[in-house]
């Protein structure tokens, strides 16, 4: 529980400084659940850890159905996730690099924090712990599902936006998912 715990915080917070410190500063988005609540951000000013926690409600009642352990560190780990990018605000104007340089370190950074948390089997949000129950299911790795559906996210909130700026978004979940799939790969089907 206790090593459980810890890589929950240290995913969160390394979510945390990516979104903030370089993908929001561009006004770009993240993959997944993270990613909707951007989208309501910029579209409403919505608060976005409140609304990444109120969108990751479906999928947990459908996890706390599937699996329970999916689903208690999945709630945890996206609780401390949300609180760790709304503590973290003040990171929005630390950073002043070009915005290419920000996506790859924001994606690397983001990557290592997502990866980690996947590879305990522990979800930093909803679509991640969606991306987790299909992989258990499949047999397929879950940083390439959660590659896929970010991907969506991604070219659905170009169409919304209408911002060709968010094409980085793309450079962005394409590191994450990387990340996420070689660290998961590394004796993931042992842990199993």
């Amino acid at each position: 529980m206790l090593k459980k715990l810890a890589v929950i915080g240290f995913g969160s917070t390394m979510i945390g400084i990516g979104v903030n410190g370089f993908i929001l500063p561009f006004h770009l988005i993240n993959g997944g659940m993270f990613g909707i609540s951007i989208v309501f951000n910029y579209l409403w000013h919505f608060s976005i850890g409140l609304t990444f926690v109120l969108l990751n409600i479906p999928v947990y009642l459908y996890a706390y159905k599937s699996d329970f352990n999916y689903f208690l560190y999945g709630l945890i780990g996206a609780f401390f996730s949300g609180f760790m990018i709304e503590f973290l605000v003040p990171l929005r104007d630390v950073f002043h690099l070009q915005i290419v340089s920000s996506v790859i370190i924001g994606g690397v950074i983001i990557g290592m924090g997502v990866g980690t948390m996947l590879r305990n089997r522990i979800s930093p949000g909803g679509m991640d712990l969606l991306a987790l129950l299909l992989a258990k299911r499949t047999k397929i790795n879950v940083g390439i599902i959660a590659y896929a559906i970010d991907t969506v996210i991604i070219i659905s909130s170009l169409f919304i936006l209408r911002e060709p700026r968010l094409l980085y978004s793309l450079l962005i979940v394409s590191i994450v998912g990387l990340l996420a799939t070689v660290i998961t790969s590394w004796n993931y089907y042992e842990k199993r």
